[in-house]
């Protein structure tokens, strides 16, 4: 790749924002066990939470645009459905055996931990397809509809990632419908200073004022009463948070190169990290690491462990190890759905 065009592409600015976040997600589980007795570590977490997600979703949600339909849309669901299955029978059978953890569910119709995305990503592209007949604000409309009223469903919102599901919906059919000219449109240099300068602000609010903002808000996996709000007007509470991300979220694409560079690359492999990192911080949290750390310099070491293992995790290599668990082939399933239709017409031929 040369790194030294300045050629604009939508893909290449989407592919180093996807590096960028997935560094974010690696980073905000493996200083989670620290958030509530090292400094700064909650207002980090808080920060990065109240944009990896949406963010992250609305990536998801632009590079449907080209796979959605047809048999292409119908392999990645197939792809989907397998991962979801290999993981989540590998990280429930490491839940008993190695990391001994109590109080998960285990079981298919409740995502274990960060699976909550493969069911959600399976779900957000049938809403997609389901709403393709409406206009696109009418899709959007629709969208925050259900993510607002999905918090007054007496549920609970883990059970295949329901609530996850409509409350990121609004992010997922934004990014389908997003067009990659907006960003060198609207983000001159002068926006993006100002974006930057916005991010930093919001990290300082998070410094001041994170503690008193219930992180769960920002998890969107629970419900209004599962969050205190018992009022009839709880859901303006989640427009609030809406507000919030969408702020937060804009503002770090203030940090996104726009053309080429060395994580441009990475970005096509952040499924590997996404898939595999969590092993990694459940065995450090099974482990004694973090009782070892007491100081700001061990934070930093944790901080800086996850940026360079999220780079590990993207490289080639790990690929061609785990692609057959990560990407597994669903072209078996399709021939044979083929071979079943067309075997009655053969026969009468015959």
């Amino acid at each position: 790749m040369n790194y030294g065009t300045k050629t604009w592409r939508g893909e290449t600015y989407f592919l180093n924002l996807r590096f960028l976040l997935i560094v974010c997600v690696f980073v905000g589980n493996a200083i989670e066990p620290l958030i509530m007795r090292m400094p700064g570590m909650h207002a980090v977490y808080v920060w990065i939470f109240s944009f990896h997600m949406p963010l992250f979703v609305f990536v998801t949600g632009y590079f449907a645009r080209t796979n959605l339909r047809g048999l292409a849309g119908r392999k990645i669901m197939a792809q989907i459905v397998l991962q979801y299955l290999i993981f989540q029978s590998l990280y429930s059978a490491l839940d008993v055996t190695v990391f001994k953890v109590d109080h998960i569910h285990h079981s298919f119709f409740a995502p274990y931990l960060l699976l909550w995305f493969l069911a959600s990503h399976l779900l957000w592209r049938s809403a997609a397809l389901i709403m393709r007949s409406l206009t696109r604000s009418a899709q959007l409309g629709v969208s925050l509809t259900l993510g607002i009223a999905v918090g007054y469903i007496v549920m609970d919102g883990t059970w295949f990632s329901l609530s996850r599901t409509f409350v990121y919906l609004p992010f997922f059919m934004a990014g389908y419908h997003f067009r990659p000219e907006w960003i060198v449109k609207f983000f001159t240099p002068k926006v993006r200073a100002a974006a930057c300068i916005a991010s930093l602000l919001l990290f300082a609010a998070a410094v001041l004022w994170g503690d008193q903002l219930p992180i769960g808000w920002l998890y969107g996996s629970m419900t209004y009463s599962q969050l205190g709000a018992y009022t009839w007007y709880a859901g303006l509470g989640r427009i609030g948070i809406y507000v919030l991300q969408l702020c937060a979220s804009a503002a770090f694409l203030s940090f996104v190169p726009l053309y080429a560079c060395r994580i441009t690359e990475l970005g096509r492999r952040t499924l590997y990290v996404f898939l595999l990192h969590g092993l990694i911080v459940r065995l450090a949290a099974a482990s004694p690491v973090y009782a070892y750390i007491h100081s700001p310099g061990g934070t930093f070491v944790v901080i800086a462990a996850a940026v360079l293992l999220t780079v590990l995790l993207c490289q080639p290599w790990v690929r061609t190890l785990t692609c057959p668990i990560i990407e597994p082939q669903v072209e078996w399933m399709f021939s044979r759905v083929h071979k079943a239709r067309t075997a009655p017409e053969m026969r009468i031929f015959k």
